[in-house]
């Protein structure tokens, strides 16, 4: 079952146990991915859907942060619910054991020597990690790596 049916039938499954809530967010989730592939005149395949699901879970992050500092707690919860029901279209997170394995071995595979050669070692990665791992973090643990050589 690919990812764009299995969504389908979850928002299927949503309006028959009327969860609203649930049933929003994928139907916001579906109308990004149409959006996309109107604009891009394509259909999607799962990797494609994992990157819009990816964005929108960065969105909701993005959101969370400013309700929080604007003291808005309750817009803050509903943006943390909508990102529990994206997250489960996510394929399964690496833990940070993993994602340290995969840098050292781009690290060595790219024969990294310093910080000027981290956009070599992120673009050997990111087709790796791409929607197991959050990139802004593997970011952070190449530039550690990059700086400790």
């Amino acid at each position: 079952m690919s990812q764009k049916e299995r969504i389908s039938d979850d928002m299927k499954a949503a309006m028959r146990a009327r969860d609203t809530a649930r049933l929003g967010t994928i139907r916001l989730l579906l109308a990004a991915i149409k959006q996309r592939e109107v604009d891009e005149q394509i259909a999607l395949d799962d990797a494609q859907v994992t990157q819009v699901v990816e964005k929108l879970i960065k969105q909701r992050r993005d959101a969370i942060e400013q309700y929080r500092n604007a003291g808005r707690e309750d817009l803050a919860e509903r943006e943390e619910a909508e990102q529990a029901v994206l997250a489960a279209y996510m394929p399964a997170q690496l833990d940070a054991a993993e994602v340290a394995a995969q840098v050292s071995a781009a690290v060595a595979e790219t024969g990294a020597s310093g910080p000027q050669d981290m956009g070599r070692v992120m673009a050997l990665l990111k087709p790796r990690l791409a929607g197991k791992a959050d990139m802004s973090a593997v970011s952070a643990q190449v530039k550690a790596a990059l700086a400790g050589q």
